[in-house]
């Protein structure tokens, strides 16, 4: 027994001197936000500013000299970052974290980004503008590459530090279009359900736009399993250390709804959580050129922005631009394959994964004439019956670098529109006010048509040339809504209406926080940026009370256990609210968990079931589910003599649900309350290694809101009655053109990527509390509550 005390003493002692040579090692790598620091490239000397969240502001006499300085204070706070985005795309995660990240490599490296940044890149003039200042981001980021303290993350995993180039950028923003994408997750169980029970299941999940009741109004100017495919790309992007794209909420309020009479615009992108956050901040002014931007690791120009003149944000437009064809190989020649036209070669592709400590992967990629082959890039799949990947992405002209570079250089509508209409993916509705009072919203994507009767919500034929694309469409025909005379324009991830007759095809969100936005804004005037930061962190569902009573409908209330009584009781009252010490939406949550589990699992099984939680047509299934008493999809198929009814399937899931919560939490009814359940944490990559948790990871932490409120904060339907989030709010911002150099904003966590920086975790509490801080533009101002550090030219 001394042996072994000794022997954990020594373990132990091991891991605290580990953990201490880390936090030291942390400690000395920490930004530096004042002093003098020699820039090699700069032209005269550029002067930072952070202020008191670590934002910072830079003043320069030119744009590459600003450009230079960014690139190289963004790298002091986020290399790390930096280094993960550009690898995802081209597929080399292994090469720092093993064998575990091999499966995500495979997948990526297979599926065409890097040859089409490679193409767009070939294709770029050097001479442009957006050419030069993003290799002087580069040139910054660089210099801090050979010259600034080694990140810890670095050190650990033993990262070789490598020039980052143009290609990298272009790398980012196509793993950035992917995480957009939904068909991939959607369209291959869709396949599966339609192959086993019939057409019949599936009129019921709305794949013709058909529960999309509020929708964004326009204002001009053979079979196999497919579900391999979806369970695949979910995890991969699930367990991705870089989190995904999902959804969003933007609204611009024109002066004639305001109280000041100036546009008023908030925005609110929704992202994956992670440690760091998505977004860097970074202001920059020069004599011919100012921009607040949030920023991309890696990336030169800002996706979301603003000035005194304008200010522009983002959310998903959820329309499908990835199809998935059912390719067929010749019987006599596997290298070959079917069209329209007779048999044609499969293209080759040969790819090598590095894998740290153990021996390179090489892959041999097949591509058709649709896309890549992804039997050959994921498991699961019968390899005699291809399956191709159509994504615009990689098959339209990339010019993502001029269109970013377009939105955050603008001097009017005109120009900003210009911008607009060079991504052809990924799907975005652009959101846009200025000034002068202008609001408009653009669909960004090279949207395009099939032949009448195609559904891409399933596997399509890739042999008959029938389901092929059949024609691209004009930016013209893309939904928009310029200055519209109902005083506003908004976007929550829904469908938009249908432009000459035809709704656009997509994976769209239910109409739940529309609903809530059109309701709320209609129902107002004089808005100010007070109200409109209220409305940003609204917790109430305009639609979960509806389902709720529809829910009840259907109980026999004489049959219920007194818990189950006082259950119904709190639901009956309920106006849809999610705060904190709501009991509500803790009965509610469980018990839709258990209707739809009662539902469909018999018919698709545990894991497919599981897979279909994760779908947009599971959210906007529910509503219509709950209230449809004829669905076919009440009846369990495993009891063979009887008919179940959605009277018993939502009696047993009641029941169910409450058992299940009394055993989590407690007799006590009203102790069930939302904060118990409802947590966040932001997690770092590290923070999966237990001992190092506390030391990357930020939270856990008690927080409101729910799925598909304006405050939206998503999370997987579990067994266990917990609901851990998993992403919500990137950042909430509040810009009012009355008052444009006090605008407001706030991160989930904090500006910086690096644990020991002040800034890591500065912004965690207001975030969580709905609170904001200011996005400063006002100079004196900037000055006086900031650090300073100056970049001065390097002679040598």
């Amino acid at each position: 027994m001394k042996i072994f005390k000794k022997g954990l003493l020594v373990i132990i002692s091991i891991l605290a001197l580990l953990i201490l040579v880390i936090v030291g090692y942390a400690f000395y790598s920490k930004p530096q936000y004042e002093g003098e620091v020699p820039l090699k490239n700069i032209q005269k000397e550029t002067t930072v500013y952070f202020d008191e969240f670590g934002v910072p502001h830079i003043y320069a006499e030119s744009q590459k000299d600003a450009m230079e300085a960014l690139g190289y204070v963004h790298a002091q706070d986020r290399l790390w970052q930096m280094e993960l985005m550009r690898r995802i795309a081209p597929g080399r995660l292994s090469e720092i974290f093993g064998s575990a990240a091999l499966k995500n490599d495979k997948f990526f490296a297979g599926i065409g980004i890097e040859e089409a940044s490679a193409k767009a890149i070939a294709q770029l003039d050097t001479t442009s503008q957006s050419y030069q200042l993003t290799q002087a981001y580069l040139d910054g980021i660089n210099q801090y590459l050979e010259e600034g303290k080694t990140p810890v993350e670095f050190q650990l995993l033993g990262i070789q530090k490598q020039k980052f180039e143009i290609k990298d950028v272009y790398n980012i923003f196509g793993y950035m279009a992917f995480s957009f994408a939904m068909a991939q997750k959607s369209d291959p169980l869709m396949t599966d359900l339609r192959n086993k029970y019939g057409a019949a299941y599936l009129k019921e999940f709305g794949l013709e736009g058909e529960f999309n009741t509020t929708k964004i109004k326009n204002a001009k100017e053979n079979v196999q399993e497919y579900s391999a495919i979806a369970k695949t790309v979910a995890s991969l992007l699930d367990q991705s250390p870089i989190p995904p794209f999902i959804g969003s909420n933007s609204w611009v309020i024109a002066p004639q709804k305001t109280k000041n009479g100036k546009v008023i615009f908030a925005n609110d992108p929704h992202i994956g959580f992670s440690q760091p956050g998505t977004w860097y901040e970074a202001h920059m002014v020069t004599p011919d050129h100012e921009i607040y931007g949030y920023y991309l690791a890696g990336t030169p120009f800002p996706l979301l922005g603003h000035n005194h003149n304008y200010a522009y944000g983002l959310t998903m437009f959820e329309n499908d631009d990835i199809d998935l064809y059912q390719e067929e190989t010749s019987s006599s020649d596997a290298t070959k394959y079917k069209t329209p036209t007779g048999l044609s070669s499969f293209e080759t592709r040969t790819k090598t994964i590095k894998v740290k400590d153990t021996s390179d992967v090489v892959m041999n990629v097949k591509v058709s004439r649709h896309g890549p082959i992804v039997n050959d890039l994921i498991e699961g799949l019968q390899k005699d019956k291809p399956v191709a990947l159509s994504w615009v992405y990689t098959q339209q002209p990339i010019l993502i670098l001029d269109a970013v570079y377009t939105l955050s250089h603008a001097k009017n509508k005109a120009d900003f529109q210009k911008g607009v209409q060079l991504i052809a993916a990924p799907g975005l509705n652009v959101m846009y006010g200025d000034a002068k009072g202008n609001v408009a919203w653009w669909a960004t994507g090279k949207l395009y048509k099939h032949n009448p009767g195609v559904n891409p919500n399933f596997i399509l034929d890739g042999v008959s040339g029938k389901d092929d694309i059949k024609e691209y469409l004009d930016f013209s025909k893309n939904p928009s809504s310029v200055n519209p005379s109902w005083n506003y324009v908004y976007s929550a991830n829904n469908q938009p209406e249908a432009i000459d007759g035809f709704l656009y095809p997509g994976y769209y969100l239910p109409e739940d926080r529309a609903k809530r936005i059109v309701h709320l804004l209609d129902s107002k005037s004089k808005w100010d940026k007070e109200s409109a930061s209220k409305m940003i962190f609204d917790n109430t569902s305009s639609v979960a009370p509806t389902i709720v009573k529809n829910l009840i409908q259907a109980v026999d209330l004489n049959k219920l256990s007194k818990s189950e009584k006082e259950a119904i009781a709190i639901l009956k009252d309920w106006k849809g609210s999610n705060n904190l010490e709501d009991v509500a939406p803790t009965i509610y949550n469980k018990w839709i968990y258990c209707s739809l589990k009662n539902t469909f699992q018999d018919e698709m099984g545990e894991q497919d079931f599981k897979q279909f939680l994760g779908t947009h047509i599971a959210k906007q299934i529910v509503a219509r589910q709950m209230a449809n008493n004829q669905s076919l999809w009440w009846d369990n198929l495993a009891t063979k003599n009887t008919k179940e009814t959605r009277s018993q399937i939502v009696t047993t899931s009641l029941k169910e649900a409450i058992a299940a919560l009394e055993k989590q939490l407690g007799k006590s009814v009203k102790s069930w309350t939302w904060n118990k359940v409802h947590t966040a944490e932001h997690q770092h990559p590290l923070g999966k290694v237990n001992a190092l948790k506390p030391f990357f990871n930020v939270g856990p932490f008690e927080i409101s809101g729910s799925v598909e409120v304006i405050n939206n904060l998503f999370f997987d339907y579990t067994e266990d009655g917990n609901y851990a989030v998993k992403g919500g709010p990137s950042t909430r911002r509040i810009i009012d053109f009355s008052d444009i150099e006090n605008s407001w904003s706030i991160l989930p966590t904090g500006q910086s990527g690096n644990p020991m920086s002040p800034h890591y975790k500065d912004q965690a509490e207001m975030y969580n509390t709905g609170k904001f801080r200011k996005m400063k533009l006002n100079k004196a101002e900037i000055v006086t509550t900031s650090t300073k550090l100056v970049f001065i030219p390097n002679k040598k």
